[in-house]
């Protein structure tokens, strides 16, 4: 599935702005007939945006089933005879689409896009009537899994993840144009040659005259110069003294595929912008371009105030101007797929990015990460099973067949914190591991380790490439005792390294309210973040197989209501949710700038 793009051959349409939108409480909207024309009872609501503190109050925030979203878009007359699409970046976390009262589409899945072929229904000139019931409601068998209780006072949705659960349509929506022979998929992998640069690219044409239609494809370097040329539906260019994409230096060639008709009319085309660069690991080493990187960084939230998990295009350049001047060269998305532009920007400035899956909360023992227990078996027939174990895995081909040719991907997590030190985890996990491996063999594979199973009882690391743990020792292990912290951590550490993996530590930080201050470092205060991050650098630092660190949060964010550990939201950030630094962003800075000097 190729993303919209506007080309000589291809136009698109945007669809954001202000939709009608109506929370359906009582599941009247399918039995009423909501698809046939206006909602009985709208409100405006911004797309893309989460609905859920767009909102005045708590119907948002508290709400559990379909919201109904419609709006109208006119076909440019210019499309008569072409191929007619609407596509959906996301829709959180499934969604039913009808345009002119016809169901089109349907997608399980809050964070990958999906589309429907409109050629049928849409005419040149005419008006569509669009209309998409968005349903935020988890169970067992969804990623990431959740349930929902029936209440006295209504349904209450229950989650095992500790981050707010946004919903609505939270990116893009487009209709767009393609000849109806058309490219539909386009695959490129990367390799050196010494200082020569090899793109394997293989592209997928379908249509009614496909047999018929020949690809080429030119490759030209950031100049605009042509570097290399071939023919055929997969090939070789060959780029002599390759500018190589590698961390801080995001150079990009740009791929013209033209799928040309049997006359040698030019019928479809796509640019695809490549970066050639390699990622392997070497025994503890985690290497780009042959060359040993070092991860600083971040775990991240797509969370910003009113608008939720929408993306924002401010809050995006915002963001890592702000990791840039901290001295970042990496983040998680942590824990789920982000906008597509976010991955585009990376490539364009040399950023590193760990992918991962929305596959969190496959973990009883951690209580949702609000430290009770929830009374349920993780892996069990009532639980977590092989319906969901198939869904994890339609994640994984989404997100690894949406983001394979972006090169700031260097790493593939499939999920985060789950139970792993159970024979039930393993058999669960195994075979999403060689999955994600069948599905692209040119990048690690690995998932994030939580404390519950340490070294020595975890039974998944050892399918892993790369081991990333999350670790809070001296926040909810001996808590304000930093000291006891550096050996205990130390400790395990020492027994991780014996597995001769590289180590990226994709969590730890410490709650923190801006402001508060004291004389000596006491938990909450600003003083003793800076000295909880200063103690794990020394940990990180006397670990040779330690490759990465990645301080969990940029920025705080949004949680579920209720219990005594959240108090508005997680303060674990090093930024306000309003992005201001608070005093750690200054140790981070010093630690990660002198870092990138060292090279």
């Amino acid at each position: 599935m190729l993303r919209p793009q506007h080309t000589a051959t291809r136009e698109r349409l945007p669809l954001d702005g202000i939709w009608d939108f109506q929370l359906d409480h009582d599941g009247a909207g399918r039995v009423e007939g909501w698809t046939t024309g206006r909602l009985p009872d709208p409100v405006d609501m911004p797309v893309p945006a989460s609905y859920n503190d767009v909102l005045v109050g708590a119907e948002g925030r508290a709400f559990v089933g379909e919201a109904w979203y419609t709006t109208t878009a006119r076909v440019p007359r210019g499309w008569a005879g072409q191929r007619i699409v609407l596509r959906l970046d996301a829709a959180t976390h499934a969604a039913q689409v009808w345009v002119d009262c016809v169901p089109v589409a349907e997608h399980v899945g809050g964070y990958t896009p999906f589309e429907a072929d409109l050629t049928d229904l849409a005419v040149a000139g005419a008006e569509l009537r669009i209309t998409v019931a968005v349903d935020n409601r988890l169970t067992f068998h969804t990623i990431p899994p959740g349930y929902v209780d029936e209440t006295a006072h209504g349904p209450r949705q229950r989650y095992f993840h500790d981050f707010f659960n946004y919903a609505g349509l939270h990116r893009h929506v487009w209709l767009y144009a393609t000849h109806r022979t058309r490219l539909d998929d386009l695959v490129i992998v990367t390799d050196l040659d010494g200082a020569t640069g090899l793109v394997r690219y293989e592209a997928s044409v379908v249509g009614p005259d496909a047999a018929a239609a020949t690809v080429r494809v030119h490759l030209r370097d950031a100049a605009g110069e042509v570097v290399a040329t071939a023919s055929g539906a997969a090939g070789v260019l060959e780029v002599p003294d390759v500018h190589r994409w590698a961390p801080g230096d995001g150079y990009l060639y740009d791929a013209h595929v033209e799928l040309v008709d049997a006359a040698g009319v030019v019928v479809d085309d796509y640019h695809q912008s490549v970066g050639v660069r390699t990622v392997r690991v070497d025994g503890i080493r985690l290497l780009v371009n042959d060359e040993p990187v070092y991860l600083t960084g971040f775990g991240r939230h797509e969370d910003t105030p009113v608008r939720g998990r929408g993306h924002d295009d401010a809050y995006l350049v915002h963001d890592m101007a702000l990791m840039d001047w901290i001295g970042a060269n990496s983040f998680r998305t942590s824990h789920y797929p982000y906008a597509e532009e976010v991955y585009d920007y990376a490539d364009r400035h040399g950023v590193l990015v760990i992918d991962e899956v929305a596959a969190v909360g496959l973990n009883m023992g951690l209580g949702g990460g609000i430290f009770g227990t929830q009374g349920f078996t993780t892996f069990s027939p009532e639980t977590i099973d092989a319906t969901t174990q198939a869904a994890h895995a339609q994640a994984i081909r989404e997100l690894v067949a949406r983001d394979r040719n972006h090169p700031s991907v260097i790493l593939w997590s499939i999920a985060n914190e789950p139970e792993s030190e159970t024979p039930a985890a393993r058999e669960y996990f195994e075979p999403l591991f060689a999955l994600a491996r069948s599905l692209d063999a040119t990048r690690p594979v690995g998932f994030v380790n939580v404390m519950l199973a340490p070294h020595g009882s975890c039974r998944v690391s050892e399918l892993g490439d790369v081991l990333m743990l999350n670790r809070y020792y001296g926040w909810y292990v001996d808590t304000g005792d930093l000291e006891a912290a550096e050996s205990a951590w130390l400790a395990e550490l020492h027994g991780w390294e014996t597995e001769g993996k590289p180590i990226v530590v994709t969590e730890y930080g410490a709650d923190t309210i801006a402001g508060l201050h004291s004389v000596e470092p006491r938990p909450w205060t600003e003083e003793y973040q800076t000295a909880y991050l200063e103690m794990n650098h020394r940990v990180f630092d006397a670990i040779p197989a330690v490759v990465g660190e990645h301080v969990w949060n940029f920025a705080d964010f949004a949680t579920a209501s209720g219990g005594v550990f959240r108090v508005d939201g997680n303060k674990k950030g090093v930024f306000t949710r309003d992005r201001r630094p608070k005093s750690a962003a200054q140790v981070l800075r010093t630690r990660w700038r002198e870092l990138r000097a060292r090279g």
